[in-house]
């Protein structure tokens, strides 16, 4: 890791709440004495220090890529909106592209991307603070930095990692987080398994492949494919053992098995239905299968279950679902959460069975930010639009070979009943895969333009 890249990274935690608050009813929050000195005291029960709305406020928490695209959107839709994004993070950094800056083929200069430019060349508020609760009765957002009374308001946390399916205690779960992170919460997480890249001299190198909904489907194949490819360029006498939980492989099958078998026979062993039992972390064991298989590594990057982030538990909007724990409770066609008609959750935190990637997050915040700025000005509920599922993926770097799907989704009465207009395209070899991998890389461009006009 170079200076550039730590200096990017180091704001990330700066942000963390001290303090978590329940979401009941309380008095509405009135404005603080005047400070005195040079310091004053900014937190939740004060007013967020943010000019007066001229328009019906529109609150979205969180920025990813659905946060960004739902902030954007409203605005554009509804001009007379006063748009306000919270987000505890003082920079972007994306994880859809991220499996390439693990192995060097783009830079940490290229996945981020500055939130002031998206809010100003958007036309919104972008307010760096850590969302800590609501006060629904009121409609006040309470954050780290301030209360924020709202109209509207866009609930996009993402996702938090769910270890208990893996029976872990708590001690070993923090070693996992910190020793052996998952990667797919961009930022710290990414850097430390670049690194552990970077070092790796021989072995086994562990990668998992979780149940249920998890945020992006095919990365887990695509970074096997991708740390193998490095392994094999850079002559290091390493295997990547890929342990999936599922039956199969999950999406794009084809075009994964192949890659697995033809380019990669001797650098990666896919095991399917190979739920985790145990993990020794001081041992370097796991145990895996429904024969308790012993797999040694030498280092790994572990991939447990997601749910929602615990912000939708702290706030009430949150229920266990098909797919994951304590995702949001809402309608799957106008995403309000059930009982509050003007607060809503999008993005990965969603409960449908829709791919948890940027293209989907990017399009649903489309259709999302249209819904709110018609009720602004008309009241009326527009016709659900379907999500946008468009993901390239890599199955080798410099030069890129990659395997594509796009696909909506379609419903009958209120269940989700599978795709529609679907394009696959699992071909990696020759012309067209590699014009899958340029493609890959002009989509990300594209989506960067759109969240951010960069």
């Amino acid at each position: 890791m170079n200076r550039r890249e730590l200096l990017k990274v180091t704001t990330l935690s700066l942000a963390a709440a001290t303090a978590v608050v329940g979401c009941g009813p309380t008095k509405e929050a009135k404005p603080s004495a005047p400070a005195t000195g040079l310091v004053s005291s900014v937190g939740s029960g004060t007013p967020a220090l943010i000019p007066s709305a001229k328009g019906p406020r529109v609150v979205v928490v969180g920025g990813g890529w659905s946060g960004l695209s739902v902030a954007k959107y409203t605005k554009k839709y509804g001009p007379d909106a006063d748009v306000v994004l919270v987000e505890q993070r003082t920079e972007f950094i994306s994880c859809p592209i991220s499996n390439l800056y693990l192995v060097g083929a783009v830079d940490l200069e290229f996945l981020t991307h500055d939130y002031l430019q998206a809010s100003r060349e958007n036309g919104y508020t972008y307010f760096n603070a850590t969302a800590i609760g609501v006060d629904k009765a009121n409609r006040v957002l309470k954050t780290s930095n301030g209360d924020i009374k709202y109209d509207y308001l866009v609930l996009a946390p993402g996702i938090d990692y769910d270890y208990s399916a893996w029976g872990v205690d708590l001690e070993t779960e923090h070693v996992l987080r910190r020793d052996y992170p998952a990667a797919f919460i961009p930022g710290s997480e990414h850097i430390t398994l670049k690194t552990k890249l970077e070092d790796f001299e021989e072995g086994n190198f562990i990668l998992t492949v979780p149940g249920g909904n998890y945020r992006c489907l095919p990365a887990p194949y695509e970074r096997a494919c991708l740390i193998a490819d490095y392994f094999k360029k850079n002559d290091i006498p390493g295997k990547v053992i890929l342990l999936d939980e599922n039956p199969d492989i999950t999406i794009k099958k084809e075009g994964f098995q192949s890659s697995f078998d033809e380019m990669y026979k001797d650098y990666i062993t896919y095991v399917p239905n190979a739920k985790i039992m145990s993990i020794d972390v001081d041992k370097k064991v796991v145990v895996a299968g429904e024969f308790d298989d012993e797999y040694e590594f030498a280092d790994a990057a572990f991939y447990p279950h997601v749910r929602g982030a615990k912000l939708l538990e702290v706030c009430g909007v949150a229920k266990d679902t098909l797919y994951n724990k304590m995702e949001g409770d809402i309608d799957p066609f106008t995403y309000e959460v059930v009982g509050e008609k003007n607060i809503f959750v999008a993005g990965d935190a969603r409960p449908m069975g829709y791919s948890k990637s940027g293209n989907t997050a990017n399009s649903e915040g489309n259709y999302l930010g249209k819904l709110i700025a018609e009720r602004i000005k008309t009241g009326v509920t527009i016709d659900w639009k379907s999500p946008l599922t468009v993901c390239y993926s890599a199955v080798s770097a410099q030069p890129s070979h990659a395997i594509s799907v796009r696909a909506e989704y379609k419903y009958k009465g209120k269940t989700l009943a599978g795709f529609t207009n679907v394009d696959l395209s699992q071909e990696w070899r020759g012309k067209v895969g590699t014009n899958n991998g340029k493609a890959l890389m002009e989509w990300a461009k594209g989506m960067y333009r759109d969240m951010f006009n960069a």
